[in-house]
């Protein structure tokens, strides 16, 4: 089902944002607080206050506020006119076996919920999905395509083969005066079985819809990765019904396919099983949202390991999950996808931070795998994002290029520069 909706404010909002509702009568079906949550995450989408006020989470993606108000949240950053570009820190990110064999927690997709009418510049969705598509037939074509057996089906001349089609031999061949032809269906062995017909399927769409994401500059990057996987399927036809994309079923033993199949038939249920859809200006979503805060996570992980850095990424420390562990440093890492850490002033969100760093120094599985003694206490660190300055991260000893956070002992926090990207 789809629906008409007009966006709720005249122009969108950018992440982790408070606004003033423009007319409270336009939320009067909605009973406040209300908050709106990803399914993969407890923290809020959005929320909307007592006295009626909007704000946005640390997410970018369309969703319903209502029956009839939509809202759409675009990557910007500190209010600038410019976008982050979200795709090329998925680059950054998806060159790591990490970021790669994690990125369903990017995104939420709710099919369940009437889709809306956007902009194609508007679609922040389809250009995320493509991505980590391509990245994975990458993967896959590395390591060669998958062979199997698929049935097919000859006109053979001369002999016979597998199972004898007795009513189009007929139809075909007797009736024509072919008495030397039999249709035959036998199977054989190679790369055409039908999950490699799925994906060629899918990589044919994409191949329609690559020219409208330039306007992300992100041309540069996915023509490099699909000349680098077309060759691979051109002996793979396209040819695979509606019914196979349906009920296709991966095989355990290949990770890699498993996550492609589903992508594929997400990418092509995005563009309703039509390849004319893969180039319209206007176009429906389901309600989506994308985790910039995640998206951060795996972009400094990139950058960290780009420069050197021996990271332990989200090791599972007994309850505890920190960001990244530095044994060589004795140094813990976290990515705060917040601004607000650009300033030397405090908050009670900063003092939150750093109480859960604190806490992570204190976590016994971490002392251990650190090696230390009770005397010795890690290092702490805090990532965050700063426009206003140059990459903080650069290769040497790490902590010594953060900056210290006063009142604080051994805890320092260093910026990371986004990419961005002026929209047309």
């Amino acid at each position: 089902m789809e629906l008409d909706a007009h966006f709720l404010l005249r122009k969108p909002f950018s992440e982790h944002e408070v606004v003033d509702l423009i007319e409270e009568s336009e939320l009067s079906e909605i009973p406040p607080p209300i908050y709106y949550k990803g399914g993969k995450s407890e923290a809020y989408c959005v929320q909307i206050s007592y006295n009626r006020r909007l704000q946005t989470q640390y997410y970018i993606g369309v969703d319903w506020l209502n029956k009839e108000k939509a809202i759409y949240v675009e990557p910007k950053l500190n209010g600038s006119e410019v976008q982050t570009n979200y795709l090329e820190m998925l680059f950054v990110a998806l060159s790591l076996p990490e970021a790669a064999q994690n990125a369903t927690h990017l995104y939420e997709i709710k099919w369940e919920r009437p889709s809306i009418s956007i902009k194609q510049s508007q679609d922040l969705l389809t250009p995320l999905l493509v991505i980590i598509y391509l990245n994975l037939l990458k993967e896959i074509v590395r390591k060669g395509l998958k062979k199997s057996y698929y049935k097919v089906e000859h006109n053979l001349y001369g002999r016979v083969k597998g199972k004898v089609m007795v009513g189009k031999t007929i139809k075909e061949n007797v009736l024509k005066n072919k008495t030397l032809h039999t249709w035959c269906s036998y199977d054989e062995f190679g790369i055409n079985g039908l999950e490699n017909r799925l994906l060629k399927k899918t990589l044919v769409f994409i191949k329609r819809y690559l020219p409208s994401i330039k306007h992300l500059h992100a041309e540069t990057y996915t023509e490099q990765v699909f000349n680098y996987i077309n060759p691979a399927f051109e002996e793979v036809s396209e040819e695979v019904s509606l019914h196979d994309i349906m009920h296709t079923k991966p095989n355990a033993f290949y990770n890699e396919y498993t996550e492609a199949l589903r992508l594929a038939k997400i990418i092509l249920q995005r563009f309703g099983y039509n390849i004319s859809n893969t180039s319209t200006q206007k176009k429906t979503t389901p309600p989506f949202w994308i985790d910039m805060s995640k998206l951060f996570e795996f972009y400094v992980l990139g950058k960290l390991k780009a420069a050197g850095y021996s990271i332990v990424y989200q090791k599972k420390m007994g309850y505890d999950i920190p960001d990244y562990l530095l044994k060589d440093e004795l140094l813990i890492l976290d990515a705060k996808y917040k601004t607000y850490y650009s300033e030397d002033g405090m908050n009670e969100s900063v003092a939150t931070d750093i109480r859960q760093l604190a806490g992570y120094g204190r976590n016994e599985k971490v002392r251990s795998f650190f090696g230390i003694s009770d005397e010795i206490q890690p290092k702490l660190m805090i990532i965050y994002p700063n426009q206003a300055v140059p990459d903080g991260i650069t290769k040497g000893v790490l902590f010594s290029q953060g900056k210290p956070i006063p009142n604080y002992y051994n805890m320092r926090k260093v910026s990371v520069e986004l990419p961005m990207v002026m929209p047309k």
